[in-house]
């Protein structure tokens, strides 16, 4: 009886801001996992509160490059400056990306890499509505701070939830969590966890040692990326990524330690993958001292993939229950920077939670 009632669940209307590598990501998985009906080989959950990986449907997408307005979205994602690799074939969407505003979209930087197309803008908010949109994701670089703020605006007057992957703060920003709540749509964020992150991994490590007995001193996670986003990051949020990872990291541990955390160089040839390393200093048993070195490499966009997946899937049932303004459980669970810091495993409760809600029929 459940497996039918999942089965009649409709389609979760989503549209894309940005159509970069992490949209490559995303619709790559979409058509990845679609026919898969029980192996979850690289996501956490292929099903959730009732909804599978194929109930996601992207009726819409906006992006400013030449190279992708215009087209669909099948191609986009592969066209320059993207670099994130091509896993399956993805067959024609029917989704056209539209010409969004440009706004502050392009740093100086990234005006070596990015061709504006010169096509009119699109009515955002009619394009919204005329696709049936739900819910908004929000993948726009980490520095289009003013660009981020104005689709959160089109999403709320559009009626979507809005979904913001970008260190820009909305859903910790009291103000725009007061308004999403005026108006009655769910609201998450800000600033993504990947699905092997830096963050994450250095907040569980320094738990890990914590709970062991070790008394952590000084400990610091740095990246090095190449990317369009790690290009931007460099000229525009280092610092602003920086301290809103410090601030997580720090969070992991309950007293006071020199903790730096947050990306620190672009590097051309690393094309779309992503190091990360990680040090940390502390005394144990009898105050003797340890240290740790560890490296991680990653692709940078097949980090957004799981974490969205849940994002968005929570998100809907965000709507199914007509919940309103910042969405704890699902903030807490999948973001750098949620509109209150917790510790992992409370925020894991809470995730659960809140699912568990949704699978009961509560």
């Amino acid at each position: 009886m459940k497996q039918k009632w999942c089965a009649l669940l409709p389609s979760i209307k989503i549209a894309l801001v940005g159509v970069g590598n992490c949209a490559a990501a995303l619709v790559q998985g979409l058509h990845y996992y679609s026919s898969i009906a029980k192996d979850s080989l690289g996501v956490r959950n292929l099903t959730l509160g009732g909804y599978h990986l194929r109930d996601i449907k992207i009726v819409a997408a906006f992006d400013i490059d030449d190279r992708k307005v215009g087209r669909d979205l099948s191609e986009a994602i592969f066209s320059s400056p993207n670099n994130a690799p091509k896993i399956v074939e993805v067959p024609p969407t029917g989704v056209t990306v539209l010409k969004g505003p440009v706004l502050d979209g392009v740093g100086e930087y990234t005006k070596r890499v990015i061709r504006v197309c010169n096509a009119p803008e699109v009515d955002v908010i009619q394009v919204l509505r005329e696709s049936g949109a739900e819910i908004v994701v929000n993948l726009l670089p980490s520095g289009a701070m003013k660009a981020s703020g104005w689709y959160a605006e089109q999403s709320m007057k559009a009626g979507c939830a809005f979904v913001n992957a970008t260190p820009t703060f909305i859903a910790s920003d009291p103000d725009w969590a007061k308004r999403f709540e005026e108006a009655g749509l769910p609201l998450v964020g800000d600033d993504l966890i990947d699905q092997i992150g830096a963050t994450t991994i250095h907040k569980t490590l320094l738990q890990l040692l914590s709970k062991h007995g070790v008394r952590v001193t000084e400990t610091y996670q740095l990246d090095v990326g190449g990317g369009t986003e790690s290009f931007d990051t460099l000229e525009r949020t280092r610092e602003l990524k920086r301290m809103i990872k410090t601030e997580t990291v720090k969070a992991a541990l309950p007293y006071e330690a020199e903790v730096v955390a947050g990306s620190t160089d672009y590097v051309d040839f690393l094309g779309n993958r992503r190091d990360s390393f990680f040090w940390i200093r502390g005394l144990y048993f009898c105050g003797a001292p340890m240290q740790m070195d560890i490296r991680l490499s990653t692709i940078d966009a097949l980090n957004a993939g799981s974490v969205l997946f849940d994002v968005i899937r929570t998100v809907k049932i965000a709507l199914d229950r007509k919940m309103k303004g910042a969405v704890l459980p699902i903030c807490a669970y999948a973001f750098k920077r949620p509109p209150q810091l917790l510790p992992l495993d409370l925020a894991e409760k809470m995730f659960e939670e809140f699912i568990s809600q949704k699978t009961n029929g509560n």
